[in-house]
């Protein structure tokens, strides 16, 4: 009876493992090669023409230089610490919900993205010159803007949390 069962079990495992590996395709990783070739025609395209020329600008050059200060702190996973200048974006913006602070004697936007307006009732209630804590999982920017943007991680003032980024399920 034993020998029965396990030879029925084997033979179910095997032909298993043999539909699933005969109903999946294997995929291709994009190579380097490939990744080269799409930076070339998109830094040919209008729009990667138009983000060389802003970068070569002194306001690109004053983002760029901001940004990888910053930048180097991020990697670091360090914790930075800012003042509240501003409770609003610059004019025109689209990045969600944010703040303007001061770093390192330079300028950034806060970009919280889109969470729901709960999550930013602690926020809401900084006022300008507030010192804040802040763990910064990326720093980007963009021709759009005359500041470099910081998506936060975390940001405390004092000892007490004011915002935590909600990890989204099934992401890295």
């Amino acid at each position: 009876m034993k020998t029965m069962m396990y030879t029925l079990f084997i033979s179910l495992v095997g032909l298993s493992g043999l539909i699933y590996t005969s109903s999946e395709k294997p995929i291709k990783p994009a190579t380097v090669a490939k990744n080269k070739d799409s930076f070339k025609s998109w830094k040919a395209s209008p729009a990667g023409v138009e983000f060389q020329l802003w970068e070569a600008s002194p306001t690109g050059k004053k983002v760029h230089a901001g940004a990888m200060k910053i930048n180097r702190a991020i990697r670091g996973n360090a914790e930075l610490t800012g003042v509240v200048t501003s409770l609003r974006l610059p004019e025109g913006s689209s990045l969600g919900f944010g703040i303007m602070v001061n770093i390192q004697g330079d300028q950034y936007i806060l970009a919280f993205g889109g969470e729901t307006d709960d999550e930013f009732d602690a926020l809401r209630n900084l006022q300008v010159n507030d010192k804040i804590i802040i763990k910064s999982h990326h720093v980007s920017k963009a021709p759009k803007y005359a500041f470099a943007i910081l998506s936060p991680s975390y940001v405390t003032q004092g000892a007490k949390l004011v915002y935590k980024r909600v990890q989204v399920k099934g992401g890295c």
